[in-house]
């Protein structure tokens, strides 16, 4: 039995449909029952149970062999950093004592030792509780998720304008959020040996241009791609909504990636999704 926290997320939803297409059984750990019916209608089991609920949690893993570990993303208009590593200190209690044969956890790009950088410091510190643990731990370092590019896209529908807050021409390595769950079950059904650090990104590098031409050949029009000056980035999270410690949290994530700080693995994992096939499914 493979557990599958965050289960009914892209990255999740994709790892559980992939195992089940291989014949492999899994249970869905989510907090929204009605999320999961179509998890459930192709063979799926359930587990309702919020991840703070350390002693639930550990019961359920406790009844599987092999788990994909993602945190839930935190809301960034609350304390982004404090309830993200929140959910990863319940994580890591309920995984202690649990007779699992291997864990595979989901991380990112850039993740790094500290705080207040995003998930750069909040899943490298659930990558290093894990290692730290008993059971064998896969890591998968994730590129940054095209579908973060989703709500900016939306608005630049409306506006014309797509927000960036990366250089224009900044080569950017990303990956489909199905392409990473696909490569995560992949893992969990992999040896439980196999437990070096990967990278998964996808086919080939984008800059942000790339991404607003791309929308522009889709919709027929010109999108302009607005670059935020680094001195501008913490205020115009504030104006998106995100909270003082959020924005700051999030603008010095963002110097990070735009100075050049993720790395660039010799030998990534490569998915198959491209950014425009990515985009054309998700946006029409």
């Amino acid at each position: 039995m493979h557990i599958i926290l965050g289960g009914t997320g892209q990255v999740g939803g994709a790892a559980a449909r992939h195992l089940l297409s291989h014949g492999q059984a899994v249970t869905v750990v989510t907090r929204d029952r009605a999320s999961a019916k179509a998890l459930m209608a192709a063979g799926a089991q359930l587990a309702v149970v919020d991840i703070r609920d350390v002693g639930a949690l550990h019961d359920i893993l406790a009844g599987g062999m092999r788990a994909l570990i993602l945190n839930p993303p935190a809301n960034p208009a609350g304390d982004f950093d404090a309830e993200e590593h929140a959910n990863i200190s319940a994580i890591l209690a309920a995984l202690k004592g649990v007779p699992l044969e291997k864990l595979v956890v989901i991380s990112t790009y850039g993740a790094r030792s500290g705080s207040g950088c995003g998930d750069l410091t909040s899943l490298y510190a659930l990558e290093q509780g894990a290692l730290a643990g008993k059971v064998p731990a896969a890591i998968n370092r994730g590129a940054f998720y095209m579908s973060n590019w989703l709500a900016g896209a939306e608005q630049a529908r409306k506006t014309g304008v797509l927000l960036s807050f990366w250089p224009a021409d900044m080569p950017l390595a990303m990956a489909a959020p199905q392409d990473l769950g696909q490569a995560a079950a992949e893992r969990l059904m992999s040896p439980a040996e196999d437990c070096e650090l990967r990278h998964v990104e996808g086919p080939r590098l984008y800059s942000p241009r790339e991404v607003a031409d791309t929308l522009g050949q889709m919709w027929g029009r010109r999108i302009e791609l607005e670059v935020v000056p680094a001195a501008q980035r913490e205020a115009r999270y504030l104006e998106m909504g995100f909270s003082p410690s959020a924005a700051l949290s999030f603008a010095n994530m963002a110097e990070v990636v735009a100075d050049g700080g993720l790395e660039a693995p010799k030998d990534p994992l490569r998915g198959a999704t491209g950014l425009e096939a990515y985009l054309r499914a998700r946006l029409g």
